[in-house]
C-alpha cells in the first residue's frame, strides 16, 4: 500500500489515541489535531516520525484552515480524515445552562462539518479520500444528554448527506457509534454508576478503545471501497437491546 496521510482530531488521549497509534502502526502518515498540547506531542513522539501533532480548534474556521494548509504543504495529499473530537456536558434539560448546548454541538457538530468541508475540498480533487465520523449509540437517546444526542444524532446525518455528494469523486463517508467505552470520561464515573451502565449491555462489560479503532481502520483501508453513508455500532448490542 503506497504511504497515506491521515488527519485525527482529538487524537491526544482516549479513542482518539488509539485510532492514531492503530493507523501508524497500518503505515499512515499520521497528522494529530488536539487542542491538548502535553498530550497530543507526548503521544507523537511515542509514535515516532509517522505521527505529527498539531494545535488546532476545530471550531475556528481559520484554524482548520491553517491545517489544511500545512498538510498540503508537508504531505501534498490528504487520504483519510477521522473526526474523533468531542464532549459531554450531561444534565436534565429543565436545568442545562444554553452554554452548555452550545458548546457540545459547537465542538461535536460544528467542528465535525468544518473539518468535514475542508477535507472535502482536497478529496474532491484528488478524486479518492476517506472520512470517517465518530458518532455515537447515544443519537438514539440518552436522558440527561439532549445536547449530545443531538449534536451525534447531526453527525449521523451529515454523515449520509456528504457520502451522496462525495460518492461520485471516489470518496467514502461513513460513521462510528461507540457505545460504552472505557475511556477518561467514563473512568472518572463512579463504580457504582459504571457497574449500573454495565449491566445494561448485552455484553456485560465496557469496550475498548481499541475496539472502536479496528473499525476505524477497517473503513480507512482502501480495499473498502463499496460502504459509504452507513453507520457501524461499536457498543456491545446496546443499540438493538436498548430495553435490557
Amino acid at each position: 500500500m503506497r504511504e497515506q496521510v491521515t488527519i485525527i482530531t482529538g487524537a491526544a488521549k482516549g479513542i482518539g489515541a488509539a485510532i492514531a497509534t492503530r493507523l501508524v502502526a497500518d503505515g499512515f502518515t499520521t497528522v494529530l489535531l488536539d487542542i491538548d498540547d502535553a498530550g497530543g506531542n507526548a503521544l507523537a513522539h511515542r509514535l515516532g516520525p509517522q505521527a505529527h501533532y498539531l494545535r488546532c480548534d476545530i471550531t475556528d474556521e481559520p484554524q482548520v484552515a491553517a491545517v489544511f494548509a500545512t498538510v498540503a504543504e508537508r504531505f501534498a495529499r490528504l487520504d483519510v480524515l477521522v473526526n474523533n473530537a468531542g464532549i459531554a456536558k450531561d444534565n436534565v434539560i429543565w436545568k442545562m445552562p444554553t452554554a452548555d448546548f452550545d458548546s457540545v454541538v459547537d465542538i461535536n457538530l460544528k467542528g465535525t462539518w468544518l473539518l468535514c468541508k475542508h477535507a472535502a475540498i482536497v478529496m474532491r480533487q484528488q478524486q479518492h479520500g476517506r472520512i470517517v465520523n465518530l458518532a455515537s449509540r447515544a443519537w438514539l437517546g440518552n436522558p440527561g444528554q439532549t445536547n449530545y444526542s443531538a449534536s451525534k444524532a447531526g453527525v449521523i446525518g451529515l454523515t449520509r448527506a456528504l457520502a451522496l455528494e462525495l460518492g461520485k469523486h471516489g470518496v467514502t463517508v461513513n460513521a462510528v457509534a461507540p457505545g460504552l467505552i472505557d475511556t477518561p470520561l467514563t473512568q472518572a464515573l463512579t463504580a457504582e454508576v459504571k457497574q449500573r451502565l454495565i449491566a445494561t449491555q448485552p455484553l456485560r462489560t465496557m469496550g475498548r478503545p481499541e475496539d472502536i479503532a479496528q473499525v476505524v481502520a477497517f473503513l480507512c483501508d482502501e480495499r473498502t471501497n463499496y460502504i459509504t453513508g452507513q453507520t457501524l455500532y461499536v457498543d456491545g448490542g446496546k443499540s438493538i437491546g436498548a430495553g435490557l
